[in-house]
Order: C-alpha cells, then structure tokens, then sequence
C-alpha cells in the first residue's frame, strides 16, 4: 500500500470495510503507526462486534473508501513470487559453484540456507492451499443456500404468495449476492490453481535433478529449466 498520502488515510476512520466483492464487514476503528509516523496495522471493528489488527497490506484505500483484501489471496501471491525466486537463486548458485567462481564449501552452506528456506515455503503453501480448498467448500455451500432460495422465490410468486414489487426487490438482491459469491469462488479457485501448479512445477525439477545426479559424473548436465507456471484455473461444481 503506498504511503504517499498518510494523513488521508485518517478520513477512513469509521467509515464502512467492505470486501473485495462490495460485501460490508465491518468499519476501520483505528490505525497503529511506529514512532517515525509510519502507518503498520489498521484496527477493524467487524459485523459480528469483534476488533481485529490487520496489516496493510490487506488493505486498499482509496480515499475515504476502504477495501479489505482477502488474507489467503493475498499470502498465496506472495508464495507465488518467493517459491520460483528461491528454485531460481539456488540454481544460479549452482551455476557458480560448477564454473568455479564459488569455493565449494561456500556453495553448501548457501545451499543449505536455500533449500531451508524453500522447503519451508513449499509447506506453507500445502497448508495455504489446504486453507484455501475450505474458503471455496464455503463459497460451494453459499451459492447452493442461494440458489434454493431463489427457486422458493420463484414458487412463492408463482402461486401469488409474493407480490410483483417484493419479488423483483428480492430477486434483484439474491442475483447480486450470487454473482459475488460466484465471483469469490472463481477468484480463490485461481490463487489455489497457481499454487498447486508452483508446487507441481518445483516437483518436477526436482525429479529432473535426481535423474541428473544418477547420470555419468563424465556427462556435464544441462541446468534444469526455471519450473513453468501455468495459471490454470480449476472448474468447481457449476454454482447455477
């Protein structure tokens, strides 16, 4: 989030916290800052009365308007962006060591931290990713709740239980909410597909290194190609 215009930020104090699809959750309440004035964390007051302290980066302000974005998006973009760094960084060290512009003791324990460190996100996102397939059960669960309640909409005025004026006002509202759960579903189906295709992608370059290892020492092995994302998205259950 850009800091360039810190005191608008204050405008947004109990103004209204919406989501990423116009849902209201709550209201911004306060903001805490560091001691050189630099804004780290929003204090939120959310819907069912709970004060919660979120990081700034989840948020996107845009004047006195504040949206909140959503925590497992927003993590799995970074994993996204750090587990292919990392594979890349720790190749590149490799590269070194075999031109011999590193000692090899130097390499291993760079290595090592490397590997850490990755092994480290690649857990991460296993469990992100597990996370991630509740949110969309969640949003599966929502769509079904909404599409029966429009079908007992549609029966209600059918037999003339529910005036014209009252169903359109109440149709309108439940196409509404099931575009943005809809939309809600596709989006964190994405995060969750370039998650799965990060994790696949590094398992692939893995099993192409042990081949390389099993090879000839006589043979000088090729590096491995950067492992390939392919953002695909994942096809749930039909919300209609």
């Amino acid at each position: 989030m850009s800091q360039n215009s810190n005191s608008n930020l204050f405008l947004s104090i109990g103004k209204p916290l919406k989501d990423e699809y116009g849902r209201a959750v709550g209201k911004v309440a306060s903001f805490a800052l560091t001691p050189s004035g630099k804004f780290d964390a929003v204090f939120i007051e959310f819907s069912d009365g709970t004060f919660l302290k979120q990081p700034m980066e989840q948020l996107k302000f845009n004047g006195a308007e504040v949206t909140l974005i959503s925590k497992n998006k927003s993590q799995a973009s970074i994993l996204c962006d750090q587990i292919p760094l990392i594979w890349r960084k720790d190749q590149a060290l490799k590269d070194l060591a075999e031109k011999r512009k590193i000692s090899p003791d130097l390499y291993q324990e760079i290595h090592n931290n490397f590997e850490g460190v990755l092994n480290q996100l690649k857990k991460d996102a296993q469990v992100l990713s597990d996370e991630i397939s509740k949110e969309i059960a969640r949003c599966d669960e929502e769509i079904r709740t909404l599409n029966y309640a429009v079908v007992h909409l549609e029966l209600e005025h059918e037999i003339g239980k529910i005036g014209d004026e009252a169903y359109r006002s109440v149709f309108v509202l439940l196409q509404e909410n099931l575009k943005r759960a809809n939309m809600e579903k596709s989006d964190i189906e994405l995060a969750k597909s370039k998650l799965s295709n990060i994790l696949l992608g590094d398992s692939s370059h893995s099993e192409q290194k042990t081949r390389t290892l099993a090879e000839p020492i006589n043979e000088a092995p090729e590096l491995p190609e950067p492992p390939v994302v392919v953002y695909v998205k994942e096809i749930g259950k039909a919300g209609i």
